[in-house]
């Protein structure tokens, strides 16, 4: 998971107020949600997006923030930003993708699917499954101020065969994974 994505499902200031209540130590929704100062209902949501999007476990009944996912957002990784040079895929994503945003998408079918991949092996991880919300939320940080819908994004990112969908569950093709 990038920082990125991270600051996209933590943009909610509800899921924000529940994601810090979380890490400072309330360990139950009814303990997350009085730290919090928000609804029950609303923090059970927020709860639940968080977990989607890999920043709340719960085991036991009982709430965590993982850790784990935020130190590996911090580790440089090679595939965030397009490096200055490089070939013409590099320019292609220079023209598309903008501070790690989406820009507008390309009219061209090659060049959309190259900037899509780009797009998804930054946002998703191989071998996990998203629901949609999580979905909509990672695709939103990545649209938001481009006016690119990120149902459309999603929709591509479907029919040209880089994320599969099934049950109401999306994951990463693991022919569209970070090369090494």
């Amino acid at each position: 998971m990038t920082a990125q994505t991270i600051v996209g499902i933590l943009a909610d200031s509800v899921r924000l107020r529940v994601f810090s209540a979380i890490v400072l130590g309330a360990t139950t929704l009814p303990d997350a949600a009085r730290a919090a100062g928000t609804a029950p209902k609303e923090t059970a949501i927020a709860v639940r997006k968080l977990a989607a999007g890999g920043l709340v476990t719960e085991a036991d009944g009982r709430l965590r923030a993982d850790d784990a996912c935020l130190r590996a957002a911090v580790r440089p990784a090679s595939t965030d930003k397009p490096v200055a040079g490089g070939g013409p895929e590099d320019s292609l994503l220079r023209t598309f993708v903008v501070d790690g945003r989406l820009r507008s998408l390309p009219a061209q079918l090659e060049r959309r699917r190259a900037v899509l991949s780009h797009l998804a092996r930054v946002a998703f991880e191989l071998g996990r499954t998203y629901d949609e919300p999580a979905v909509n939320d990672l695709l939103r940080a990545w649209c938001d101020g481009s006016g690119t819908d990120h149902v459309a994004v999603r929709r591509y990112l479907i029919e040209l065969q880089i994320l599969d969908r099934a049950d109401g569950r999306y994951w990463l093709r693991e022919d569209t994974a970070p090369r090494d």
